[in-house]
């Protein structure tokens, strides 16, 4: 659920920061928050989508997470890059960190469950790695990250209940959840071999990243969807959230813990998503839970934590 992640295959602007003051909050105490927030988010996609189409709840969930990181440059006193070349290359990133998985999610849980698609979510360094593998000749693979692989596939395949013949499963959201996991780690790796070392912040660059999505969208949002008859406060107080809180606010709280505690530990978030995206769905908005879906979960999130498992020395 993320932009551009500050870690060794997703950071645009990787420059020393200066001493912070004390935070507000533990760190452990934000890690907790983001988690919660982002696990949240795959229900907010299902209300919003019970009402809007699924471009509309992405154009607002862009347009609230833009007004939060233009709100958070304001009053740091940050500008928007400058350069063409980086314009350009933050268009790549802003549709596969963004406009692209956002509106895949979107168009996924109108037909699969939140729970699921928080899952599919957690496959997204499975993905990583497998394209750091032909992408970056520098990652190389060792044993545990391999069986990493294999073991977290296996446990998508657990999820989906391959063995029942899929049964029960709408095939085309699933592809399409799978897809958006799929697209973050294209993105992060373009962001590595385009942007690292811009010399500027990872606010700026995000908050630039971020509106260009919202462009993106605003094209192609009144092409393919129109007004809706009437607007429901309730899933339109989903999207605002989504976007303001989600989207906004999970990336400040996200920069935060990196330059903190490091991406190595900040990164671990993505394996509490799912978690709290599946209790989230069956206990609000009372989804079925079939025993296939928690056990393929363990599986996939174990399997993600070993792909990250680098060699010392």
């Amino acid at each position: 659920m993320s932009t551009v992640t500050p870690s060794r295959t997703q950071s645009p602007a990787a420059t020393s920061a200066p001493t912070r003051p004390p935070r507000l909050l533990d760190w452990r105490l934000r890690f907790g928050l983001l988690s919660l927030i982002w696990g949240f988010s795959f229900l907010l996609i299902k209300v919003g989508t019970g009402a809007y189409a699924p471009f509309q709840v992405t154009l607002g969930r862009l347009l609230f997470g833009t007004a939060v990181l233009v709100a958070a440059m304001a009053v740091k006193r940050e500008r928007l890059p400058r350069g063409g070349r980086t314009w350009a290359h933050l268009t790549v990133a802003a549709f596969f960190l963004n406009a692209l998985p956002f509106s895949l999610f979107a168009f996924a849980e109108l037909t699969i469950p939140s729970t699921l698609a928080g899952i599919c979510n957690a496959t997204s360094p499975l993905w990583g790695m497998a394209f750091s593998l032909v992408a970056l000749s520098e990652d190389r693979p060792s044993r545990v990250r391999v069986a990493g692989l294999g073991l977290g596939f296996l446990g998508v395949l657990t999820v989906l209940g391959a063995w029942q013949g899929f049964h029960g499963l709408d095939a085309r959201g699933t592809a399409l959840a799978l897809l958006a996991s799929l697209s973050y780690p294209v993105g992060w790796i373009y962001v590595r071999r385009t942007l690292a070392g811009t010399g500027n912040s990872h606010l700026s660059m995000t908050g630039a990243q971020l509106l260009l999505a919202t462009v993106q969208l605003a094209v192609v949002t009144p092409l393919f969807t129109s007004l809706p008859a009437r607007f429901a406060v309730g899933p339109l107080l989903a999207v605002a959230a989504l976007g303001a809180v989600g989207t906004g606010l999970a990336m400040l709280v996200q920069y935060g813990l990196v330059a903190e505690v490091g991406p190595t530990t900040a990164q671990m978030v993505t394996y509490f998503v799912p978690v709290i995206a599946t209790v989230a769905g069956v206990t609000i908005l009372g989804e079925s839970l079939r025993w296939t879906t928690p056990v393929g979960a363990v599986i996939v999130i174990v399997g993600a934590a070993l792909t990250q498992v680098r060699r010392k020395g």
